[in-house]
């Protein structure tokens, strides 16, 4: 499976943007996918995840309320609407697909992934 990622690019706070990744080379419905993130300087991390079938999400703490993570499994695609960004949320944003797990939770570890995108920048200015 080939993710690409776009989208990203120069807000303010405040702003909304909308991530899209598009899947090519696979059956993308088998997928779980997630957003992570990864400012300068720290960690990857997580951002939002959705199941195959688009039923269950979940998001992390800090993006609860403003992010919302949804896909299209006709087309092939999973977005991140972005609302009322922050400064702290500038980052790389990577979209990731996970052919098999058996909890919602799973979902959110980076490192059980096994597809990545290469990333789009989000940036914030304040």
């Amino acid at each position: 499976v080939q993710l690409q990622a776009f989208g990203g690019g120069l807000v303010q706070t405040g702003d909304s943007l909308r991530l899209s990744c598009a899947a090519s080379g696979g059956s993308f419905s088998a997928y779980g996918m997630g957003w992570f993130r990864q400012a300068p300087g720290k960690e990857r991390e997580f951002v939002a995840a959705i199941t195959m079938s688009g039923t269950n999400t979940d998001y992390a703490d800090s993006v609860k309320g403003r992010f919302t993570i949804s896909r299209d499994n006709a087309k092939n695609t999973v977005a991140l609407q972005m609302n009322s960004l922050k400064p702290e949320d500038t980052a790389v944003y990577y979209c990731a697909a996970k052919r098999t797990y058996y909890s919602r939770i799973q979902l959110q570890d980076s490192g059980g992934y096994d597809y990545w995108g290469q990333g789009t920048q989000v940036t914030v200015s304040s």
